[in-house]
C-alpha cells in the first residue's frame, strides 16, 4: 500500500485461498484488458469471461495471456460449459479449455438440469487435471431451492473435487441468494454457512450493498465475485474500512464509541445553536 494507517485488517496475499476477488470481464478490449491490469491486476485473483463472452470475443488468446502475465487465474463462465454439455460436446469443451491453457474451469447448472449425480461425475472428471470451480443456484428467480438442498449440493461438490463453489447470484444480483430486490436471503446463508465453511464459498454480489453486507458478515477475507471492472479498488476499500460503509467494522470498540459520541455532541450542539 501507499502509506501506513492503524487498524487495516491484514489481507492475505495471491496466490491466496480465501478473500478471493472475481472480477467479470464481459467484453473488454485489449487496451481495457491493460488498463484493468495496471489499475487493479494486484487486487484481482479470477477472472471469469461471463456467461459465453468467450465465443465471441476478439483476441482472446491475447487477453488470457495478458491475464495470466499479472498473476490472475482467467476462466470461461459456466454459461459456456452448458452450451457445450446441452450439445453433448463435454470432451470438446475439455479441448477448448486445453487449447487457450487453462487452469481453471466452471461447471454449473443454472441455465439447464443435469442430475446432480452427473455434475458430481463432471466435477471429478474435469478436477483431475485441472481446478474447478462449480456453481449452485439457479439463475430463473422462479426456482426456489431449499436451504438443505443448497446445503446438500454444496457439500457433494466440493466432495467430489470443486475447489470453491459459487453461490448464485448472476451479474444483476437478483436471484440465488438474493432476493429479486437484491438483499440477502439472509435465513437461507445463515443455514448454509453453519454447515459449509464460508472460505469454500466464492459469493456472487455485483451489488454494492451485497458487498458490505458479507463484509461485514465475514470481514475482509469473504471470497467475492462478479464484480465489475472499475468496482475491484472501491470493493478493496470496503474490505479495508476505507469507505464510509464499513469504517468503523475493523476499528477498536472504544474508538468507534469515542468518535460517535464526538458526532452525537456536535449534533447536539448545532441543535441548541
Amino acid at each position: 500500500m501507499n502509506f501506513d494507517l492503524t487498524y487495516i485488517p491484514k489481507r492475505s496475499v495471491k496466490p491466496r485461498n480465501s478473500g478471493i476477488t472475481m472480477m467479470m470481464d464481459k467484453g473488454l478490449s485489449l487496451r481495457e484488458t491493460e488498463n484493468f491490469i495496471e489499475a487493479s491486476g494486484h487486487l484481482t485473483d479470477l477472472v471469469k469471461f461471463g456467461f459465453g463472452t468467450s465465443y465471441v470475443t476478439k483476441n482472446l488468446e491475447e487477453k488470457i495471456t495478458l491475464y495470466k502475465s499479472a498473476g490472475i487465474r482467467p476462466y470461461f463462465g459456466g454459461t459456456l460449459f452448458e452450451a457445450f454439455h446441452a450439445r453433448g460436446m463435454f470432451d470438446d469443451y475439455r479441448r477448448t479449455l486445453d487449447k487457450y491453457d487453462l487452469d481453471l474451469a466452471e461447471i454449473s447448472d443454472g441455465s439447464i438440469n443435469i442430475e446432480h449425480d452427473e455434475k458430481c461425475e463432471l466435477i471429478r472428471v474435469l478436477a483431475k487435471d485441472r481446478t474447478v470451480l462449480s456453481e449452485v443456484g439457479s439463475k430463473d428467480s422462479g426456482i426456489l431451492i431449499s436451504p438443505a438442498k443448497w446445503i446438500k449440493m454444496m457439500s457433494s461438490e466440493l466432495e467430489a473435487g470443486s475447489w470453491k463453489v459459487i453461490a448464485e447470484g448472476r451479474e444483476s444480483g437478483t436471484v440465488g441468494v438474493f432476493r429479486p430486490n437484491g438483499t440477502a436471503h439472509t435465513v437461507l446463508i445463515n443455514r448454509i454457512i453453519a454447515k459449509v465453511k464460508p472460505e469454500d464459498i466464492l459469493w456472487e454480489a455485483p451489488l454494492k450493498k451485497q458487498q458490505v453486507w458479507f463484509v461485514r458478515l465475514f470481514g475482509a477475507e469473504v471470497n467475492l465475485g462478479n464484480i465489475a471492472p472499475n468496482e475491484m479498488i472501491p470493493l478493496e476499500c470496503l474490505r479495508l474500512g476505507l469507505r464510509g460503509d464499513t469504517f468503523f467494522e475493523f476499528m477498536p470498540k472504544d474508538i468507534e464509541e469515542r468518535l460517535k459520541q464526538v458526532n452525537a455532541d456536535g449534533v447536539e450542539d448545532d441543535d441548541e445553536g
